[in-house]
């Protein structure tokens, strides 16, 4: 019989990798964002995510008053800002301000700020709030969803690798690494693989194209 090798600890936060998200939040006369690791899908029709934010911080009472909030999605070249928001209250910082970032207007959600900096950012209202313990889970509809324009192709196909996004793993933030696969590649007929990179390298030629003009 096999042994179990592993070091036990006790139960603990340990699933990674995971999104840092900047979630925005407040109104556009006064936007706040902070930093949620705790964050994911829940359902896929209709669509449903989460965040889970600590009672005393200030975002979970703007959150609680307005019922809605939107999930920004961190890059490379906001990591830095991702790693401020998180550290840093909106009692007492501006941080759009301090992290030059830009709050422009949702469009599903009135008086709701995204930040313009963020690639895709997913526009959510509040359906219910469940308490845990340490934190309150925000349970929310996914209302619309804005992407920027460069990651989209002439055939209207979303390259998510171009966006450059990071993750969160035990206290550090990653670039995302090579790409291994995508969904069903262990399965999928050679013929099929043939067909769809065939169909990439269209897509990427017509990207090349419309950078060009």
């Amino acid at each position: 019989m096999n042994e179990n090798n592993k070091i036990k600890w006790k139960g603990g936060t340990l699933l990674a990798p995971l999104p840092a998200v900047m979630v925005s939040c407040g109104s556009m006369e006064k936007p706040n964002i902070i930093t949620v690791g705790w964050t994911g899908i829940l359902n896929s029709d209709p669509p449903k995510t989460y965040v889970s934010i600590r009672k005393e911080r200030f975002s979970h009472a703007l959150i609680k008053e307005s019922g809605k909030f939107v999930i920004n999605l961190t890059t490379e070249a906001l990591a830095r800002a991702t790693d401020f928001c998180g550290v840093r209250s909106g009692k007492n910082y501006d941080k759009f301000k301090e992290c030059g970032l830009t709050a422009v207007p949702a469009h599903e959600l009135d008086d709701t700020p995204v930040i313009a900096e963020s690639p895709i950012c997913l526009e959510c209202r509040v359906c219910d709030i469940v308490p845990l313990g340490t934190h309150d889970m925000f349970m929310a509809d996914i209302v619309s969803v804005g992407i920027a324009p460069e990651l989209v192709d002439a055939s209207g196909a979303l390259h998510m690798d171009a966006a450059k996004l990071i993750a969160y793993a035990h206290g550090e933030y990653f670039a995302l690494g090579k790409k291994l696969g995508d969904f069903g590649y262990s399965v999928r007929k050679k013929s099929t693989i043939k067909r769809r990179a065939a169909k990439k390298r269209g897509q990427n030629a017509n990207r090349k194209g419309t950078k060009g003009r």
